[in-house]
């Protein structure tokens, strides 16, 4: 897992956020120091580490962004609260607040999962022989199929399980989020949200739909199994072929001409292709209807470029601290992958 130091830092204040650790979380031995953990383009994530070495990460808002539902840490923590007692594997919740005195943000603190995080192809290279790959791709599906087994009456989500307007509720809010806080428009979004909006299919049966679910959004052990899924600050209610859409969104093959991440894990060979992908859901969840699966890929590029613009937005504000790349390329990639979102929408 890749860190930054926190030196000067402007997401954390250490030595309050310190002093609320020994009060609130427990087990801590002595004071508490912090890494910022790269990789993630959304909430501000930091390894916390007592003076006993144990461990577990804090999650926070980007600067600036406090209020914002796209980045509503202690709803995030909630729902790995209600997952739990589930099969699906989640880190422990071991504290929160809502205190923005403390550091400038609502934050929560869950256990560290250690373990393999696949976030490039050097990632893979390094922690995964070739001939095992395809099993870190069952995993993966597995686990998608366990979630979306989970009936969400079960764990307290019975209002939302009534309703069947998700993809209608995510076209709004997406377009909302994106024309209320953006330095620019991109004419492929309106143009495939408008699309969308026209071919829209029914809902599936209600499921829990993760909302950002993608491999490198998952803790591995060396053996193949899932430790913990990450990442839940979107999930909500809805039609779960959502998820399967967006996995496939994310999963790039060699030879694509258009990517959703820039150096994607995938690129790595040995992996199986988006078809096999689908293949291994549907056997893990054999009462899955994937026949809307490709309006479902088709949302997905377009909430992608939503979500990338929406990166370099913040990017160009500097609500997210120092980066390991410029706002430009941001930029660009996002104008990429709205021009693939319409191409999708086009064809529906």
């Amino acid at each position: 897992m890749n860190q930054d130091s926190t030196t000067d830092d402007p997401g954390l204040r250490e030595a309050a956020v310190s002093a609320w650790f020994a009060d609130s979380v427990a087990g801590v031995t002595g004071s508490v120091s912090f890494q910022r953990i790269a990789g993630g383009r959304s909430n501000l994530t930091y390894r916390a580490t007592d003076e006993a070495g144990s461990a577990w990460v804090l999650r926070r808002a980007p600067l600036g962004m406090g209020g914002s539902r796209s980045h509503d840490v202690l709803r995030e923590a909630d729902v790995l609260t209600r997952l739990a007692g589930t099969a699906v594997t989640v880190p422990a919740v071991a504290g929160r607040t809502d205190d923005v005195r403390i550091t400038g943000a609502p934050f929560y603190v869950m256990e560290f999962v250690d373990g393999i995080i696949l976030r490039d192809p050097a990632a893979v290279e390094a922690a995964v022989p070739e001939d095992r790959r395809g099993d870190f791709a069952r995993s993966l599906m597995s686990t998608l199929a366990q979630l979306h087994s989970v009936d969400p009456r079960d764990v307290g989500w019975g209002a939302l399980a009534e309703r069947d307007d998700y993809y209608a509720r995510q076209l709004k809010r997406w377009s909302t989020n994106w024309a209320a806080d953006r330095v620019r428009v991109l004419d492929d979004i309106g143009r495939a949200h408008d699309r969308l909006t026209e071919r829209m299919p029914a809902q599936g049966a209600p499921g829990i739909v993760h909302g950002d679910y993608r491999i490198d959004n998952c803790v591995y052990g060396p053996d193949g199994a899932i430790r913990a899924v990450l990442d839940w600050e979107l999930t909500t209610v809805g039609d779960p072929l959502a998820d399967l859409g967006q996995l496939l969104t994310y999963w790039t093959e060699p030879g694509d001409d258009v990517r959703a991440l820039e150096n994607p894990p995938t690129l790595a060979a040995g992996f199986p292709s988006r078809d096999e992908l689908v293949e291994m859901y549907v056997a893990a969840s054999p009462s899955a209807d994937v026949s809307a699966l490709r309006f479902a890929v088709a949302y997905n590029w377009w909430k992608v470029a939503c979500i990338v613009e929406n990166v370099y937005t913040r990017m160009a504000r500097g609500a997210m601290g120092a980066s390991d790349r410029t706002p430009a390329s941001f930029a660009a990639q996002a104008e990429r992958i709205a021009a693939q979102a319409w191409r999708f929408a086009r064809e529906l």
